[in-house]
């Protein structure tokens, strides 16, 4: 698809300056400063980031309240059952819960909703299964916020709840014995773009803190919540929200805990994904975390927790197995939606003037449209909602969506068609009388067409920096290695040469370009993935990320090309 390069703004700033108190490359000053790193204190908590820049616990709204219940719930021997969500932030948020709290000495055991039975959030009857197994104390974790009945339901049982969640919050905030969330209104935590994982942790900070004042830990037992971190990293790349700040320094810890894979199940996990080197973002998000995610999608997430838990080595390799297998039974089926999908959206004609997708099927997996909305979103770039009809005529649909149009926003517009609906700007999910599905895609369509122009029916292709050719060495490629780990909020960097020649060309591998190409005097080995039948005729501009490519032990430059486009002068 034709991309709409979109050039940073100029640096206004004393970029010399900046570079020299940082002891860093023009090039990735002007990087940084463009994407508002721009003071020698933000230059260098991002670049060497320190566990020490963690924020006050106690400045999230109902933390003090929360940790208090806790305590008081370790000291009477209560037990707590944790209810997560069944996606990855849930599954790792609550093995994090479970485990700490554990090794704390309380009472704990957990629960997690099968997608298809309980559906998402909190759950009457689910909750009164949990009451009747004993547990006086429940705290749900990447859930809860919407769930205004359900709290209601536990105060009227004499059961307290403690809410850990980081989704949107309604018109009502409900009635538990403490909400922490850090969008709910009147939250002076100053980063707002936790994972439920980050605010389940920022618990544990501030209990072992309690513990601590209390004099309840014998010299030497205290909990080292490094530990952890790589639960922690597990929801937080799994759940796409921006490494940046907070988030930055649990996913830079975090990772080189899942990197020593010091925890059993994740060992486990990481031999059936093949994960064996240094574990990175992508590995988390297209190995590690499908697989997590498997069994919520196709039956029931609770195998996930069992692993992340587990300590027997027999035990964890039959359960990752079986993840790794239900991973492949996912991946089977969200091809042959996504091909169905597919030719929907080509068969009706309405693409590409139709603002949004929305697609319905009695034959499609609840569990596997969200991904295939992502998919679609990828290849249309149009807002896209997917729904699954039952057997009985009700829709559960999933939706993503694209920059501009805030999801949670618009499904508001809709909100006369839905049974219900929740999510935030880039995800959502709805349920619908399949009556009412036509209604609803006209009125989706008429939310688009009002916030929609044909300039945001394109992708964007943001340019950090124009370069010039002399910037570009080996070095500099391992220099931008300081900004990794790479992800949401923080990707990696896409730098652009002005005025290219292609010297020499050739397709390999499945459609693959190899390419040598001139520019300011000086060569460049270059690969442009998947991009066979682009044209590279004439003077070009390249979008491309500079990396080491390491062949016959010696590493040399390689632009990794992303676009490629005539040189507009």
């Amino acid at each position: 698809m034709e991309k709409n390069w979109q050039m940073a703004a100029p640096v206004m700033s004393d970029i010399e300056g900046f570079r020299s108190a940082l002891g860093i490359s023009l090039p990735l000053a002007r990087i940084l400063m463009g994407r508002g790193i721009d003071t020698v204190q933000g230059g260098t908590l991002f670049l060497n980031p320190s566990l020490s820049a963690m924020l006050d616990p106690f400045l999230l709204k109902g933390m003090e309240a929360a940790v208090e219940r806790v305590v008081r719930a370790r000291t009477a021997r209560e037990r707590i059952c944790i209810y997560g969500d069944y996606d990855v932030d849930g599954i790792s948020g609550t093995a994090l819960l479970v485990s700490f709290l554990r090794r704390v000495g309380v009472n704990c055991g957990y629960f997690i909703p099968n997608r298809f039975d309980d559906g998402y959030g909190l759950n009457r009857d689910s909750l009164q299964q949990i009451f009747d197994s004993g547990a006086t104390l429940v705290i749900s974790v990447d859930c809860g916020i919407v769930s205004v009945e359900e709290a209601a339901f536990c105060r009227q049982s004499g059961v307290d709840l403690i809410i850990l969640d980081h989704h949107t919050p309604g018109p009502v905030i409900p009635d538990a014995v403490a909400v922490v969330n850090p969008l709910q209104p009147g939250c002076d935590y100053p980063f707002k773009l936790l994972a439920g994982v980050g605010v389940a942790f920022n618990l544990l900070v501030a209990l072992r803190s309690r513990l601590r004042k209390g004099g309840l830990f014998a010299p030497g037992e205290e909990p080292d919540l490094r530990e952890w971190l790589d639960l922690v990293a597990l929801g937080t790349i799994a759940d796409v929200v921006p490494l940046q700040d907070q988030n930055r320094m649990y996913a830079f810890f975090g990772l080189q805990k899942l990197e020593q894979g010091s925890r059993a199940g994740i060992a486990a996990l990481k031999r059936v994904a093949g994960v064996t080197d240094a574990v990175t973002c992508g590995q988390v998000g297209f190995r590690l975390a499908p697989r997590l995610n498997a069994a919520g999608r196709m039956e029931s997430a609770v195998p996930g927790v069992d692993l992340l838990l587990g300590t027997d080595r027999v035990d964890n390799t039959r359960i990752a197995e079986e993840l790794d297998a239900a991973n492949t039974e996912r991946q089977t089926i969200e091809k042959t939606i996504l091909e169905q999908a597919i030719a929907l959206v080509e068969e009706r004609g309405g693409h590409p003037a139709c603002r949004s997708i929305v697609l319905a099927s009695r034959e499609w997996h609840q569990g596997v449209i969200g991904i295939v909305a992502s998919r679609l979103v990828e290849r249309y770039h149009r807002p896209t909602v997917l729904i699954a009809i039952d057997d009985q005529g009700y829709g559960k649909g999933s939706g993503r969506s694209i920059p501009g149009f805030h999801l949670l926003e618009a499904l508001n517009g809709c909100a006369g068609h839905l049974k219900r609906y929740g999510g935030h700007r880039y995800a959502a999910g709805v349920g619908l009388a399949e009556e009412r599905i036509d209604g609803f895609v006209a009125a989706f369509e008429a939310e688009a067409l009002k916030i929609l122009g044909t300039g945001e029916l394109l992708p964007s292709l943001a340019i950090d920096a124009v370069v010039d050719p002399q910037e570009l060495a080996l070095a500099f490629a391992e220099e931008l290695q300081r900004m990794e780990p790479f992800g949401s909020g923080n990707p990696e960097p896409t730098l652009m040469l002005r005025g290219v020649t292609v010297l020499e060309r050739r397709v390999v591998g499945d459609g693959h370009l190899k390419l040598r190409v001139a520019a300011g005097g000086k060569t460049f080995n270059a690969i442009a993935f998947r991009q066979a039948a682009t044209a590279t005729d004439g003077i070009l501009d390249i979008a491309f990320f500079p990396e080491g490519n390491r062949w016959n032990n010696v590493t040399t430059l390689q632009l990794r090309i992303k676009a490629i486009r005539e040189t507009v002068t």
